[in-house]
This record gives C-alpha cells, sequence and structure tokens, in this order.
C-alpha cells in the first residue's frame, strides 16, 4: 500500500498546489468498488459465494475491494484487498473499507496530504446510515453514493419508492456543468432524514439517481462533476482483467496478494510510460500491443526510466 500512495503523492502535490479552478479541472476524488472475479478452484484464497453484477446472480469467486484516487482522467489504485467470508461472525465489507480508508489517512497524513478533503464517489451497495455516520466520523465531508430503486422518498409531500421518482420527476435540459438531462430535488427520507437528490438520465431510456451524504449542501453541477470521475475505477477493472488477466492468478495464501502487486505494478509502469512523448497518445490497450510486438522491456525501461536493474 505505502509503494502505491507514494506513486498518488506525486501526482497530488503538485496539483493540491495550485488555484481550486486547477484543482476542479483535475477531477480529484477517491472511488470505491468492489468487482467480483468468477473462480471454480476450491482451495483457492478467498473464494466465496457473491453477488455478481456481471452475471446479475450469486457466482462462486473472488470479491475485490479498491480505493482509487482518480485525478487528471487517471486511476491510480490506493489499497486493494479480497474480503473475506462474509456473515454474522465475520468482517462485513463495511468494516474493510473503514479499515482501509483509515490506513489510507495515516499514510497520507505522513506525506502532508489531507486525503478527508477530497471527495468520495460509491456503489448504490455501500448505501447504508451507520456507514455514512462511520465516513463522517473519520472526517470526510464530501460523499456521493448512487441511490438504489427500493428507497422511499418524501418530495412535496408525495411519498414513494425512487423508482416511480425517476418516472415522474421532469429532468431539465444540459446546462453549465452538467451535460445530461437531469434533476436536483430536496427529498425526505425515513432511514437518511433530509437528504439532495440528484436525477439524471444516461441514455434516452435508463434514469439514474445519486446520493448527497455530504455534510454541507452541494449544487447539481457539482455532484456531476465528482461523479463522473466514478467510471475511471470501473476502467480500472477492466483494464486489470482483460489486459492483466487477474483472474488466472491461482496461488494461495499470501502468493495471491503478491501475484496482485505484480499487476498492479505492470499497471502503473504503463500508466508512466503514458507520460512519455512515444506514447502519450495511445490508449493503454494500444501500448500493451505495441510492447508485445515491437519492444523488448528491458530495452524500454532502459530507455524511458534509465533504470538498468529493472532489466534483470
Amino acid at each position: 500500500m505505502r509503494f502505491m500512495v507514494k506513486q498518488a503523492v506525486e501526482h497530488l502535490k503538485p496539483v493540491l498546489h495550485k488555484s481550486p479552478a486547477t484543482q476542479s479541472r483535475a477531477g480529484i476524488t477517491l472511488s470505491i468498488d468492489n468487482s467480483v472475479m468468477d473462480r471454480f478452484g476450491k482451495l483457492l484464497r478467498c473464494t466465496w459465494n457473491w453477488y455478481s453484477g456481471r452475471y446479475h446472480k450469486v457466482i462462486r469467486g473472488q470479491d475485490l475491494l479498491g480505493v482509487v484516487l482518480t485525478i487528471n482522467q487517471i486511476a491510480l489504485p490506493l489499497h486493494l484487498l479480497f474480503c473475506p467470508k462474509q456473515g454474522r461472525y465475520n468482517t462485513n465489507k463495511a468494516d474493510l473499507l473503514i479499515f482501509m480508508l483509515s490506513r489510507l489517512k495515516a499514510e497520507f497524513i505522513r506525506e502532508g496530504i489531507d486525503l478527508t478533503k477530497l471527495p468520495l464517489t460509491m456503489d448504490s451497495w455501500f448505501v447504508s446510515q451507520p456507514l455514512r455516520e462511520r465516513l463522517l466520523r473519520l472526517g470526510f465531508t464530501k460523499i456521493i453514493i448512487a441511490g438504489k430503486s427500493n428507497y422511499t422518498f418524501t418530495i412535496d409531500e408525495k411519498k414513494q419508492d425512487a423508482s416511480q421518482w425517476k418516472k415522474a420527476l421532469v429532468l431539465h435540459d444540459p446546462t453549465w456543468g452538467i451535460d445530461v438531462p437531469a434533476c436536483r430535488v430536496q427529498a425526505h427520507s425515513p432511514t437518511f432524514g433530509s437528504i439532495t437528490l440528484f436525477f439524471f438520465q444516461k441514455s434516452t431510456t435508463r434514469s439514474y439517481y445519486l446520493m448527497n451524504f455530504s455534510q454541507a449542501s452541494m449544487r447539481g453541477a457539482e455532484i456531476w462533476h465528482i461523479w463522473k470521475q466514478h467510471h475511471l475505477i470501473e476502467c480500472f477493472w477492466k483494464i486489470l482483467k482483460s489486459l492483466f488477466h487477474i483472474r488466472s492468478m491461482q496461488l494461495q495464501g499470501d502468493g495471491l496478494y503478491t501475484a496482485l502487486l505484480i499487476k498492479v505494478f505492470a499497471y502503473l509502469l504503463v500508466i508512466r510510460l503514458q507520460a512519455h512523448r512515444p506514447f502519450s497518445k495511445l490508449t493503454i490497450t494500444q501500448i500493451m500491443r505495441n510492447l508485445s510486438r515491437d519492444h523488448d522491456l528491458g530495452t524500454l525501461l532502459r530507455a524511458h526510466f534509465h533504470l538498468p536493474f529493472l532489466a534483470t
């Protein structure tokens, strides 16, 4: 984790010393998400039954929980943890998340950065009032979470669930700072009390909404700007699976994390290559194909990083 924090600090410090407008354009957020990898082995570590968004059902596999820093359209992994077995007498994901954020907060303080100043974005799986209170106690003040369709809200003295509000509310045309049809409303929830909701439409047929768990009220443009960065963690999972083949890891015990670290190191190496002119206009997929076809890794590392020891 300390290695990944160092990589993030290199990107963060130059931006944090600039104006608030520059920081806003950089799109700095902490994105939290989990990804389930289907596995069939019975001896592999952390292999249990999990719900998979890809298959829309419970499958046997490994659930990887991640905290990613997004900055300048780049996703930098900060902490990755395989979830252990869930249940009454086992650690749940909320406890794991608080543990991960607490460790990251302490590590960034050593580097002179207050991580709690950055906004958090999370999927609807993490929605709960106890988690909201624990995040606020930890010091995070800007929290945007995707909402579930079965939550009930009262808006203008009318009470119904979110799936009905998606159909009833009139979304405004895209405007400054919001490039999708959207609507920001104040609502009351039996679970969360007074809360700001942000409904938006990503396509002509699907509508979604966000819940502002922040301490202070936020404008619709600010909520949308923060949430727009969340897709980067989903892209990060896709890259790890499709290009770096984390599904193929079959090591047991602590070897599982060793293999994962190697995959993450390879991902960060490619991110660094994108900063060099010969690769600046290429996607990560194009860089990987280019390296495998036309380059020797040792020669490339010596040419761009001047690190001959990495070639051994």
